[in-house]
């Protein structure tokens, strides 16, 4: 059985495609959707740029595509890249989907027309068992953007850990934020995990902030062996 995951880098997309390889399937592709418009309904942009090492730091074939990122003209970009997928004889597309349900019906509904099976593996999971889960299996996951009450610039580039979850438990309870981001509280990279064949350094790398959110861009990242 192929599969495709729709990856970014942050801990949904990679967590996707930890549970698409404990299902069973074999991961063939990373698809990335590079999107121009910085405030894409659909794609991740913080960081997008590390696909590529990212998918070495996995082993597995990256796609990468640009997009212009404009509402709903962002899915046909989509619907190609799937189309093309399935053409190299994939079967399903896995995505780090939590609770939006705008961007999960547009995935369904793509893969429907195309005959595509699509799979939320992460869909209405526990926020907090979700996030508890990641640290669990040993995942290394560092915040790069925030845009929420309460989340200043001292939060980016911070390790997700348990003291990190004991916070954003404060937080939510005070300023009801979501405790893994699907409201888009907070942006995330994945630099480590058992799924990794090595795992990503962060050489440079530099805060923007601005008036009451901000982000971290790496501007130089390696590889090193595990």
């Amino acid at each position: 059985m192929k599969a495709a995951v729709l990856f970014s880098g942050g801990k949904d997309s990679t967590m996707a495609v930890y549970k698409a390889m404990g299902m069973g399937w074999d991961v063939e592709y990373l698809v990335s959707l590079h999107s121009v418009n910085p405030h894409s309904y659909m794609f991740h942009v913080p960081n997008i740029h590390l696909d590529v090492i990212l998918a070495e730091a996995l082993g597995i074939q990256l796609v990468s595509v640009d997009t212009p990122g404009n509402k709903e003209e962002e899915l046909k970009d989509l619907r190609q890249v799937l189309q093309d997928l399935k053409d190299r004889g994939i079967e399903a597309i896995f995505s780090g989907a939590l609770s939006s349900t705008y961007q999960k019906s547009r995935i369904d509904n793509i893969c429907q027309e195309l005959g595509l099976e699509s799979v939320a593996p992460h869909w209405h999971r526990d926020p907090k068992e979700y996030m508890e889960e990641i640290l669990k299996l040993g995942f290394q996951v560092i915040i790069t953007a925030v845009a929420a009450e309460g989340m200043d610039e001292s939060w980016l580039g911070r390790e997700i850990n348990h003291q990190t979850l004991d916070e954003l438990q404060a937080l939510h309870e005070k300023h009801r934020i979501h405790l893994a981001f699907e409201g888009g509280e907070a942006e995330t990279l994945t630099l480590d995990g058992p799924i990794f064949i090595k795992k990503v350094i962060i050489k440079e790398s530099e805060k923007i902030w601005q008036v009451d959110s901000g982000k971290l861009t790496v501007k130089r990242a390696v590889l090193e062996d595990k």
